[in-house]
């Protein structure tokens, strides 16, 4: 008797360790009968109700019915209790529960009740606000599948969000409303189809819409960017404000002032857009115009005000130099290589045959936008450059302060043309049609650039009526800031001098400045902090403030009368 022991409880223990070293093998997995159903609670119920059932294999259960049609299985509390959450499409009938073996079915039916919702007496607030929360007691709540605010002189209600429910309660989120006092509605299933309660008989409740109301009525034409202000009521209501189709940025906004920016678009047009403005509301249900004649002006030229480029920049953190009055950016010097005239950069000394003469094709000189940038000469001068024009000058640019080749803009190389080609005129006061354009710049009245406001007169060499004969690819301080300066003297002063720029094609610049004309541009600049660089009387270290007008559109000369 005690070997047979021994052996049983050595045999168990072997036993005992083959089953819990099994990975795929435990209690839990191990399906021993089919779900055994003793009794549930209620006994009949509404769609939503919660049944409780008593049994035994609850644990592995899968699915349920109640009279045929599958219900949502709610919890499972543990292997001889579960509850039920009935559906609406559930029917009167057997409760059914099913595992991997079998089915267990109830021995009593289960009874599907359809009752109506009801809101009770004092089941609602006589107020609320749009948008906001809203809890409606009453009877039956469990079974409404949809409630609904239908406005005063409508037929058809908006659908709120229901949040919660339990059978004496529900809680919605208040849908748009086209009208201050709205019906609510619900929708049940009865058994039969999913039905409303009636309208006519509906409880009804002020709803506060809270529209806002803008009482700024007069706007003045707009730039781009500009930021409008609207004053009035509820403006922290509004989702979005429109501009013909286009969606303003929405800077600042509260119940009483909103403030917008004048979006840019593809599909302006030179001079004035006349547009509507207008206001989107309650998810953008209602749209209010404000005004059918909102101005955008959009300038015929490019205008960059306040720019600041520097010299050769080799003492300075901002190593600042290059600038494109096409797009407006100062570029710094570590971006020559990639985003300023990398097809100087692949090319290196080979871009142009001589001085402003490209030796690249039309698509390669087009790939690079016009820039121009000032350095500092050894003579004391500071001077506005075009890229094409010197193979040296470029080479004195680094993206490093450190004198190794290697940190030089144009590699180690050295001597490098740039792709763009340009020309410059000083404007002098002393010539009359020479001081109006240039008073037209610095009182920010030009308008336009194009061939009717700027006709090019090849034979007289003259560019609106100016002579440019005179035009050079580089203009020194003793030029355009004459008597300013003096050199190796520092010195930050007002210069107020107006350059006009003419920049070509592809076919360059020749002995007739008047030909090949692709774009023109005036540059007014403002103040120059004078700096010398490494005690020398180079001021390389200078930066220029400036502002830049620059055509649009490339000049056609048979549009010139």
């Amino acid at each position: 008797m005690k070997q047979y022991r021994k052996w049983s409880l050595a045999s168990l223990l072997v036993c005992m360790i083959l089953w819990t070293s099994c990975d795929s093998i435990s209690m839990k997995d191990v399906v021993v009968s089919a779900p055994q159903v003793l009794s549930f609670s209620p006994e009949s119920g509404s769609v939503g109700s919660e049944i409780v059932i008593t049994g035994e294999y609850l644990d592995d259960v899968v699915s349920a019915t109640i009279g045929g049609e599958k219900v949502t299985i709610l919890q499972k509390v543990s292997n001889e209790r579960l509850s039920l959450k009935v559906t609406s499409n559930a029917k009167s009938g057997k409760i059914v529960l099913s595992n991997s073996i079998g089915d267990g079915v109830s021995e009593a039916n289960f009874t599907i009740e359809y009752p109506a919702p009801a809101i009770s007496a004092t089941g609602m607030p006589t107020e609320v606000e749009m948008g906001n929360k809203l809890l409606l007691s009453g009877t039956h709540m469990n079974v409404i599948s949809a409630v609904l605010f239908t406005a005063e002189g409508h037929t058809t209600g908006n659908e709120a969000t229901i949040l919660s429910q339990s059978e004496n309660e529900i809680l919605v989120k208040i849908p748009y409303v086209e009208s201050d006092k709205a019906s609510i509605t619900f929708k049940y299933f009865n058994g039969t189809s999913e039905v409303e309660t009636p309208l006519e008989s509906a409880p009804q409740m002020v709803v506060a819409r809270y529209e806002p109301n803008v009482t700024t009525s007069s706007f003045e034409a707009a730039k781009i960017g500009d930021i409008i202000v609207l004053s009035g009521t509820y403006l922290n209501k509004i989702d979005k404000v429109l501009l013909g189709d286009l969606e303003c940025n929405i800077t600042l906004q509260n119940e009483n002032e909103l403030k917008f920016a004048v979006p840019s678009s593809e599909n302006y047009v030179d001079g004035d857009n006349t547009m509507a403005l207008k206001i989107s509301y309650f998810d953008g249900r209602e749209v209010h115009t404000l005004t059918d004649a909102f101005v955008v002006k959009v300038p015929f030229v490019y205008f960059w005000e306040n720019k600041k480029a520097y010299g050769q920049g080799r003492d300075v953190e901002e190593m600042s130099s290059f600038f494109s009055p096409e797009t407006g950016l100062v570029y710094a010097n570590s971006d020559w290589r990639e985003k300023v005239d990398p097809i100087s950069y692949s090319y290196q000394a080979a871009t142009c045959s001589a001085a402003n003469k490209p030796a690249v094709s039309e698509s390669e000189y087009n790939s690079v936008n016009p820039y121009f940038f000032f350095s500092g000469v050894n003579a004391g001068q500071l001077q506005i450059n075009s890229p094409a024009a010197s193979a040296s000058q470029l080479k004195n640019f680094y993206w490093f302060n450190n004198s190794a080749n290697e940190y030089r803009v144009t590699g180690a190389n050295g001597n490098c043309y740039g792709t763009p080609v340009l020309t410059f005129l000083y404007l002098d006061p002393s010539n009359s049609k020479s001081k109006a354009l240039a008073d037209k710049v610095k009182n920010g009245t030009l308008d336009n650039i194009d061939e009717a406001t700027f006709p090019i007169d090849v034979d007289a060499k003259t560019c609106g009526e100016i002579s440019i004969a005179s035009m050079k690819t580089s203009l020194n301080t003793d030029v355009w800031a004459n008597g300013i300066f003096t050199v190796g003297v520092e010195k930050k002063a007002t210069v107020d001098a107006v350059i006009l720029i003419l920049y070509y094609n592809v076919n360059g610049s020749t002995s007739n400045v008047a030909e090949n004309v692709k774009r023109i541009g005036l540059l007014h600049i403002k103040t120059v902090d004078f700096k010398m660089w490494n005690n020398t009387n180079a001021p390389s270290s200078s930066s220029i403030e400036f502002d830049m007008y620059w055509q649009k559109k490339d000049y056609d000369y048979s549009k010139v009368q």
